[in-house]
């Protein structure tokens, strides 16, 4: 884990390519919830996602350890590549992403522009992250985890920013995909000597991270559709599962339904457009709406990084499918 110095450090290192990013109450979530809360908006950074924070710090890290590289490879559903291909072009190091057969097209587009040579292979992302190593092999590349420390670091800046404008939260709601996320907000909690409660959120179309954390026991699940595709993990992490079940409180799975409905009252009532992800963390809240009253509340929206055809049916009153 790391310290409140090193985070802050890490912070002052982002914040010579973004800003922080707000958090706000606003009035109609509130309502809508029951309790008081505070979003945090991660879809306000370059990428339009929490991820640009990790790909900055991993880039500084590979570039200060490892000079004679000159490529990096990953593979993503989208915001890890866009935050890899992000940094490591202002890094000078050529970005190769995998992305799965069928990947959001926007988010496609989105890497390229960022500078990454985007290769598309497999069903899933899992998939996709086998063919990581044999094109690493191939083609001397350096392999960029989905879960890195250094990733992990970058990530719990936000967290930082959180805790330090608003103390007195009494829980988190996190959305888990490969844990940066609450792996980075568990590490700002307890770097700040904090008791807030780190609430993780999975779809229950990919519940691996719920059923491994209920059970003590890495459990994966099988291939499956989501359009909250930041969470279509179908196996958690060992690195990162050792440190949320330790330090989160609990897992709560969300449907695409209630993740839908979030979505549009996220877009409603504060006008920000939200990913599948980005607004699980509020369809956990407001399922458990009934032991919230009177408590001060945290959501990461991680992410805005929607399909225009997917963001159009849930404006409609429908959930993206298959």
């Amino acid at each position: 884990m790391f310290t409140k110095e090193q985070i802050e450090s890490a912070a002052q290192y982002i914040y010579q390519y973004m800003s922080a990013t707000p958090q706000y109450s606003w009035p109609q979530i509130n309502k809508q919830v029951g309790c008081s809360v505070v979003v945090k908006h991660e879809n306000h950074t370059p990428i339009g996602a929490f991820k640009a924070r990790g790909g900055l710090t991993f880039a500084s890290w590979l570039r200060a350890n490892h000079p004679e590289i000159k490529g990096i490879i990953t593979a993503t559903r989208g915001n890890h590549g866009q935050a890899q291909a992000f940094a490591a072009s202002m890094a000078g190091i050529k970005p190769v992403v995998v992305v799965p057969y069928g990947n959001s097209v926007e988010k496609n587009n989105a890497m390229r522009s960022f500078g990454a040579e985007l290769i598309e292979h497999g069903n899933d992302f899992n998939e996709a992250l086998l063919e990581v190593s044999k094109l690493a092999k191939e083609r001397n590349l350096f392999i960029v985890p989905p879960f890195h420390e250094q990733i992990m670091l970058g990530v719990a800046t936000y967290g930082l920013e959180l805790f330090t404008a608003v103390p007195d939260l009494d829980r988190v709601y996190v959305p888990i995909g490969c844990g940066s996320g609450i792996c980075g907000t568990i590490t700002a909690r307890n770097a700040l000597g904090l008791k807030t409660e780190i609430i993780g959120v999975v779809s229950n179309q990919f519940s691996a991270a719920k059923t491994s954390f209920d059970t003590g026991t890495i459990t994966g699940t099988d291939a499956a559709y989501s359009f909250a595709d930041g969470m279509a993990v179908r196996a958690p992490i060992p690195d990162a599962f050792a440190i949320y079940s330790e330090g989160a409180e609990r897992i709560v799975e969300v449907s695409d339904d209630e993740i839908a409905a979030a979505t549009r009252i996220y877009f409603k009532d504060t006008h920000n457009a939200a990913e599948g992800a980005g607004a699980a963390s509020l369809a956990a809240a407001l399922k458990e709406r009934d032991q919230l009253k009177g408590k001060k509340i945290g959501v990461i929206l991680t992410g805005g990084n929607i399909d225009t055809d997917a963001f159009r049916q849930i404006l409609a009153g429908e959930t993206p499918t298959a």
